[in-house]
């Protein structure tokens, strides 16, 4: 018997802490009851499990898919206002994978989908802290100051961020093009950040996850990583 967010990250539904979302509102059934309570076990021989409506299974064969996510799409598996999906964009694709992380509806860039659950744990836990490179074009110019602050660490609403690599790539009239790298997870950071320094954000990419990056790929495409890049990137684990 094995804890069931364990059992679903495991499938790579998503992180750990993903699932315990997932579980906790209710869109995880059981042997067809829904299932609440982050406690439950199962037996992965046994039990029917079922999330957001599509049976869980536990696949031998491992995908790992680099994405350009476009704006306009969801990275979550379902949406009550009907958005168009990440996974709807897969063509030829006969397993299940699932976004590493999030990526806002209105931002776009690199996105990582697999259904190896014990590498999306560890990509998105705190603890090794994989860096992700965002390009952020925003409001204004700001000043040396601020872009200081942001590197040194912002007070959230939930709570201080972590030191981050902050640069001003370039200016362009009444805004400014932005690198900024950060080790943490935090929804929709990159944007409070800006946003708490007074400089909005306009348009949001993420280039790079780790070692893996999107360059010369348009919006839309995908591809399967190479075992050389899968190598690096859990190597890059181990050295964290």
């Amino acid at each position: 018997m094995e804890r069931l967010q364990k059992v679903m990250a495991r499938a790579g539904i998503a992180s750990r802490r993903r699932c315990e979302e997932m579980i906790s509102s209710g869109i995880v059934k059981v042997n067809g009851k829904v299932v609440t309570e982050l406690g439950t076990r199962v037996n992965t021989g046994k039990d029917k499990v079922v999330v957001a409506g599509k049976p869980l299974f536990l696949s031998s064969r491992k995908y790992y898919i680099l994405m350009y996510k476009p704006r306009g799409y969801i990275t979550t598996l379902s949406d009550e206002k009907g958005r168009k999906k990440v996974t709807d964009l897969l063509r030829g694709v006969t397993e299940r994978v699932y976004p590493v992380g999030r990526l806002d509806y209105d931002s776009e860039g690199l996105l990582l989908l697999t259904n190896d659950g014990d590498l999306t744990y560890t990509l998105t836990h705190p603890k090794y802290q994989v860096p992700k490179t965002y390009l952020a074009r925003v409001s204004g110019v700001p000043e040396t100051a601020k872009l200081e602050q942001m590197a040194k660490g912002l007070v959230l609403e939930d709570g201080l961020t972590s030191p981050a690599s902050v640069r001003l790539l370039d200016r362009r009239g009444d805004n400014a093009l932005l690198e900024i790298v950060i080790r943490e997870g935090r929804k929709r950071q990159v944007r409070r950040m800006c946003e708490y320094i007074g400089h909005p954000v306009l348009r949001l990419q993420r280039s790079r996850f780790g070692n893996l990056s999107i360059e010369r790929m348009r919006p839309g495409q995908y591809r399967h990583l190479t075992g050389e890049e899968l190598n690096s990137l859990k190597a890059g684990l181990k050295n964290t």
